[in-house]
């Protein structure tokens, strides 16, 4: 198995670098030329290459001072040499395995030019920590490779906030703004190149010229290309050996201890950590902008744009909150004040009721008049006109929320020097490149890049929409299950006996059954996460970013029907096909269910708070608990081995002990999908509940910290990641709300009273007095007859059980309300799309000055360098001015850009 990965396997990529050094300048200023450049191997792979020349291995084995000092990668495995005893010969022969895939894999890393040094716990169960660096050589070596950018120039910090520039200008004091030491200087950048590197900032330092997240980027490249076995057999990359088990752990370095030296928070030359913990991570900064330019340099690109659009909705979120909690309040004091619940508690025995259910009794709607009249008072509380406003406030909060938050997108994008990432920078997953069965020329770079055909991978995500649309189908039976539950739980309460019990059946029937589907959601959601994973990686997926992107739209699809599909039913279904007295309609047999004395917008509010704050409650405590009881789990049984393995108790520990105490980091994906479920209930269904934006601020104000503490203080420090936006997310968000708009406009025609009640106004009555009289139709002759007593039932129906003329109006009024709602706030929102630009104007005038200034460049060159004023006789490796470098393709847009820094709230 050795023998199979002990060719070099970079002779492609080797001989391409080879040819392209000797058409630039000859004066090399590091030598990155590969010695064994004639073995063959497969794309992306760094098996015994020995890019930057096995000297630089050597001399890391040896000791010698190019040795570097600070390991920037740990890997973690544990072995029970006991239990390797005891085991069968199965499972030593899968010890014997992991060992010999760990041993090829650490061989590769040095063959490839990295530091690899061993400390080792003794003991019958040892801990084994391999901690890894690059020589100097080795990082320009990859950081050319992998397209990376580089400071070339300082530049003024231009950091600001929009708030903070109006509070300015209004004379306001500013309690949201902070100074926060150290903050990362802007650059203009561009892309890495070993034959210019004096033109770089800080070149003359070797130690500090690349960051520690580049450094752990190139590590991770390394990491995740490097094989252990066949890499046709997919045992290739960091990825497979954890998921197999061989290794236990694999992370960056934090930059030391988050807790802040003895001299206190203002002791001089506090770590990155310690900043981000004393400024952004505490509690007691949560009305403080957060330092997204620390943030960014410490964790990258990816984790800053998740706190940055976590943040921005979050600000947003404050003024539709406070519009919120207005109309709720307007609700209470019309409460008071409503004629048809007065006549309601008035009727005595004016209204005699059909039975609920097969076998239930006749009933006085004012029997139980307290308990109707909290069921009209609690309806009345989000179904009045407010909620109308309330409704298309929304709508257009959600399409100016989108629309600036693509400014501040690109803004961040611009400044962090991430606007072309996608296109031009991002490199082939590792996995998919050993997967690939063919290779084939870039359309943007040129280069040859490994490729799989896009009628296969058609079929494939074919194939896997068929599974989504089996879960979903699972969803959609457990839905019904949940119907069924509250009609049999309805029936069986309402016989109980008890006068209280059988006055709340239908409540307790409808709140019991929103505590199950919630427990359904929860555990039906863990079970596709899983499933998803296998298929997006079999569908095979050229990046990173496509290969996120289409496991977000596969989960979101299912989280989607699982989590909204019991308040979709309540909404829109519930109540609509229940037939009449004497012609009841079933689902297998049991009676459907009907809407309590309040109607079904009071059950539906009910429901979003269940599914909504309860989810947000549990998932709060979990992200407190959870990180907190693993942390503590893994530090007592890492101490118990030790103790076990006769180490002193008060001894000392190294960083990477320290590191691997605390919880693997495992992505943004749950954090993403939380917020984006929120937006969905804060949107779809804001008629029925006005105060959910309100909550949902309350909860992203304690998410924030809770979610920067955690990657601060309690996670491992993750590989620094680029992104150029939130990805598919935002197209998500758009989706929703689309669907907000029309979900809204049906809720407030078919499901609120909104527009009976307004009908009456128009047609009977200004005050409203008689409206409940006219909401009851008159059970059929031929029902009356069976029973020898007549009963009332809420439908717009004649004596006969047929619609009324009076439904056929209102249904006219319902579908024109829902088509001019929907058109107006299309139509403003559109209006808003056109008005507010994508990018602003200051962006596009930057862009357009570098592109201008890198034409200017080119054309400059030509005039001193060519002969006949053609772009090809330009060595490319003439000394030009700063802002004329180019990139390696020699496209002058790629030319110089600047990558900078941003806070936000």
């Amino acid at each position: 198995m050795t023998s199979e990965t002990s060719s070099g396997s970079h002779c492609a990529r080797s001989r391409m670098l080879r040819r392209r050094a000797q058409e630039e300048d000859s004066t090399v200023l590091i030598d990155v030329s590969p010695p064994e450049a004639e073995k063959r191997g497969s794309y992306g792979s760094t098996a015994h290459a020995s890019e930057p020349g096995g000297q630089q291995a050597a001399a890391c084995r040896a000791g010698s001072p190019a040795k570097p000092r600070i390991a920037d990668f740990v890997l973690v495995w544990e072995e029970d040499l006991k239990l390797d005893r005891q085991q069968d010969s199965a499972a030593r022969d899968r010890t014997d395995m992991h060992r010999t895939w760990r041993e090829t894999f650490l061989d590769n890393l040095r063959a490839a030019g990295l530091c690899v040094d061993q400390d080792v716990q003794d003991g019958n169960t040892t801990v084994h920590y391999a901690l890894l660096s690059a020589s100097w050589a080795v990082l320009c070596y990859y950081a050319e490779d992998l397209r990376l950018k580089l400071p070339l120039q300082e530049l003024p910090n231009q950091a600001s906030n929009w708030s903070a520039g109006l509070l300015a200008w209004l004379g306001i004091p500013n309690v949201l703004l902070e100074v926060v030491p150290d903050v990362p200087p802007e650059y203009y950048s561009c892309r890495f190149r070993v034959n210019k590197l004096p033109r770089f900032l800080g070149s003359d330092n070797q130690d500090t010229f690349f960051t520690s997240t580049k450094r752990h980027q190139i590590l991770f490249e390394i990491l995740a290309k490097t094989p252990y076995g066949h890499e046709k057999k997919n045992l290739l990359g960091i990825h497979q050996l954890l998921a197999e088990g061989v290794l236990s752990a694999a992370f960056p370095l934090h930059d030391g201890p988050f807790k802040t030296p003895p001299e206190g928070p203002q002791a001089p030359r506090l770590n990155q950590r310690q900043v981000l913990f004393q400024h952004w991570a505490r509690w007691g900064k949560w009305n403080k902008y957060q330092p997204l330019d620390h943030v960014r340099r410490y964790f990258g690109e990816k984790v800053a744009l998740y706190f940055a659009w976590l943040g921005f909705y979050t600000g947003w979120l404050l003024p539709a909150a406070v519009v919120g909690t207005l109309v709720f309040l307007v609700g209470c004091f019309l409460v008071f004040s409503d004629i048809p619940t007065q006549e309601l508690c008035g009727s005595k025995d004016s209204f005699e009721m059909c039975p609920l259910c097969l076998d239930c009794p006749f009933w006085l709607l004012s029997s139980a008049c307290a308990l109707a009249q909290v069921r009209e008072e609690a309806g009345r509380l989000f179904d009045h006109g407010g909620t109308v406003f309330f409704s298309l406030f929304m709508a257009l909060w959600a399409v100016l929320l989108l629309e600036y938050w693509k400014r501040k997108s690109a803004t961040l994008a611009y400044r962090w020097d991430c606007s072309d990432y996608e296109d031009t920078e991002e490199r082939p997953r590792p996995q998919f490149a050993a997967s690939a069965p063919m290779t084939a020329p870039n359309p943007i770079t040129g280069e040859d890049e490994p490729y799989f055909p896009e009628r296969s991978r058609a079929r494939r995500m074919l194939a896997g929409s068929v599974v989504i649309v089996v879960m979903v189908a699972v969803v959609v039976m457990c839905l019904v299950s949940i119907i069924l539950y509250r009609a049999i739980m309805a029936i069986v309460v309402s016989r109980s006996g008890n006068t209280l019990l059988a006055a709340w059946a239908s409540r307790i029937a409808s709140l019991t059954g929103s505590v199950v589907n919630l427990v359904f959601i929860l555990i039906l959601s863990k079970i596709y996460v899983s499933l998803a994973h296998v298929l997006t990686r079999w569908e095979m997926h050229r990046t990173q970013t496509k290969f996120e992107d289409a496991f977000t739209l596969k989960v979101f699809i299912f989280q989607f029907v699982n989590f909204y599909s019991s308040p979709v039913y309540i909404a829109f279904f519930k109540g609509r096909f229940v037939g009449y007295p004497g012609n009841y309609h079933t689902l297998f047999g049991v009676r459907n269910e009907e809407c309590a004395a309040g109607g079904c917008l009071i059950e539906l509010a009910q429901e979003l708070l269940v599914i909504m704050v309860g989810k947000q409650v549990i998932n709060n405590m979990q992200e407190v608990l959870i990180p907190k009881l693993k942390g503590w789990w893994q530090k007592f049984r890492l101490r118990s081995k030790k103790r076990k393995a006769g180490a002193s108790a008060g001894a000392s520990q190294g960083p990477w002990e320290d590191d691997y105490e605390l919880v693997p980091c495992e992505g943004l994906f749950d954090e993403y999908l939380e917020m984006v479920l929120q937006f969905g209930f804060v949107t779809i269904f804001v008629a029925a509940c006005p105060l959910a934006p309100l909550f949902a601020l309350l909860n992203n104000w304690v998410e924030i910290r809770l979610d920067a503490r955690k990657f601060v203080c309690e996670y491992r420090r993750p590989v620094a990641e680029r992104a150029q936006d939130i990805g598919i997310w935002f197209h998500i968000l758009a989706g929703l709300t689309h669907l907000a708009v029309i979900s809204n406009a049906f809720l407030l025609a078919f499901s609120s009273d909104f527009l009976p009640r307004a009908y009456y106004r128009w047609t009977r009555a200004h005050d409203l007095r008689g409206f409940l009289n006219f909401t009851l139709a008159r059970a059929p002759s031929s029902f009356a007859a069976a029973h020898n007593r007549t009963c009332r039932y809420r439908a717009f129906r004649d004596d006969d059980g047929h619609y009324s003329q009076t439904y056929w109006n209102l249904l006219a009024i319902r579908l024109a309300f829902v088509i001019v709602f929907e058109h107006v706030v299309f139509s403003v929102g559109r209006l808003l799309d056109l008005l507010v630009p994508d990018i602003p104007e200051s962006v596009e005038i930057k862009v357009k000055r570098e592109y201008y200034l890198a034409k200017q460049a080119l054309a400059e060159n030509e005039v001193l360098f060519g002969t006949n004023g053609t772009k090809d006789e330009q060595p490319e490796g003439s000394e030009l001015p700063l802002d004329t470098l180019h990139g390696s393709q020699g496209q002058p847009a790629a030319a110089v850009t600047p990558g900078r820094t941003s806070g936000g709230p």
